[in-house]
């Protein structure tokens, strides 16, 4: 019975019957049927890292009441790179199901930067973000010429990797991740490391696909720094005691 329920799960969200066989009654690595699991591992990834990455990140600081240990800077810069593909599509007049999920990232994003401002005491300046926001957001897409649309997409990706390295380097000179959420980290690293093992198959070894693999690398290192400054917090308490 639990063999049929794997089964059953694998085939209809991993995989065909065919690589069923060939990974797990045959035992065969088949190629083709690894590469066709790791590019749906990827894609859930991808799907996971977009839909919930920024979820945990917010419900954290909500529940915590702190936006303690959160570069401003590095989420602004967030909140610049998933503003750029809403731009894009708005001013390319696409349909809302096509960037709905970019949508609610960046009302994600904005919500977290609404709050770290108003825990620091600065809810004004918070209110006028969100209004200057959409303000130049329409104007963008209203406005602007294709070309800076376009150069607006392309650099979000720098814009994102640059977040994290500032988010990096403000964990060091703390000494600790403070709000930082764990779940989120890792989910943003799940995501880039299935978007860098799509643009690896799609693209090879272009600088777009190494800019997602630099990506997925700065998630690591504020995992590990998150997991680092924990341990070394729970040690520092138990020689305490």
């Amino acid at each position: 019975m639990a063999t049929s329920t794997i089964k059953e799960f694998l085939v209809t969200y991993l995989m065909p019957e065919k690589c069923y066989y060939e990974l797990f009654l045959n035992f065969h690595f088949h190629v083709p049927c690894l590469k066709f699991v790791l590019n749906k591992t990827a894609g859930f990834w991808i799907i996971l890292d977009t839909f919930l990455a920024q979820l945990p990140q917010l419900i954290k600081m909500l529940w915590g009441g702190s936006a303690e240990g959160l570069s401003l800077s590095a989420f602004f810069l967030q909140l610049y790179a998933f503003s750029c593909p809403v731009v894009y599509t708005m001013a390319n007049n696409f349909p809302l199901f096509a960037w709905a999920d970019r949508l609610f990232m960046l009302a994600q994003t904005v919500a977290i930067v609404f709050l770290i401002l108003h825990y620091r005491g600065d809810t004004v300046r918070g209110v006028l973000l969100l209004f200057a926001l959409c303000g130049v957001m329409l104007l963008l897409r209203s406005y602007a010429a294709a070309a800076v649309i376009s150069v607006i997409q392309a650099s979000s990706l720098a814009a994102f990797i640059a977040s994290k390295v500032l988010q990096a380097t403000t964990n060091y000179h703390n000494g600790h991740t403070g709000q930082l959420s764990t779940l989120s980290v890792l989910l943003s690293f799940a995501g880039c490391l299935g978007v860098a093992f799509v643009s690896l198959q799609e693209n090879g070894n272009s600088p777009v696909s190494l800019s997602h693999i630099l990506s997925a690398c700065l998630s690591c290192v504020l995992l590990a720094q998150i997991l680092c400054y924990k341990a070394g917090a729970v040690s520092t308490t138990k020689k305490t005691v």
